[in-house]
């Protein structure tokens, strides 16, 4: 994947801030169990026209593309209902409200994931090593993860906006 300017621009921004660590993170190693109980879902057989459709194109680009809304952007930063934010691309259960912070980042932020839920990969798109994560059903981007989170994980899960919906708790 050829990054888009923009996302170089934003996230080289991110990074010189203090908004990201430079150094990847070390999260629990999920991937291959999260990866294979979804494997076959009916969300990875969607064609790109199919996800255009399903999507706006905000969040096709950062779902299917891994492209990067602007920091402050999203108003799920602002969020603080008790609830479930859940995969805008297929809804599947990601993190839990109480386990969202305020990083500073201008990015909705965790210190946990619904495990069984995260795949992750390596990124070496903005010239350094970063841990991407995506939705284990749809594989739809959701962003990166660092290890400047506050305790008991030690982790940021810094999360586009755009890949989430938040579900109010009853």
């Amino acid at each position: 994947m050829i990054a888009s300017r923009r996302t170089f621009l934003f996230a080289s921004t991110a990074a010189l801030a203090g908004g990201c660590s430079p150094s990847a993170a070390r999260p629990r190693p999920a991937t291959a169990a999260a990866e294979a109980a979804f494997a076959s879902s009916p969300f990875r057989a969607l064609t790109d026209a199919q996800w255009r459709a399903r999507l706006t194109p905000a969040a096709y680009a950062v779902l299917r593309r891994e492209d990067t809304e602007r920091p402050g952007s999203s108003p799920l930063e602002d969020e603080h209902r008790s609830g479930t934010y859940v995969c805008a691309g297929c809804d599947l259960p990601l993190f839990q409200s109480d386990w969202k912070y305020e990083s500073g980042s201008g990015w909705p932020s965790f210190w946990e994931i619904m495990n069984r839920n995260i795949g992750m990969k390596r990124d070496l798109v903005i010239g350094y090593p970063r841990t991407e994560y995506h939705c284990a059903r749809c594989l739809g981007h959701q962003g990166h993860v660092f290890d400047d989170g506050p305790r008991p994980t030690g982790l940021r899960y810094c999360n586009n906006g755009l890949a989430l919906r938040f579900i109010a708790a009853a």
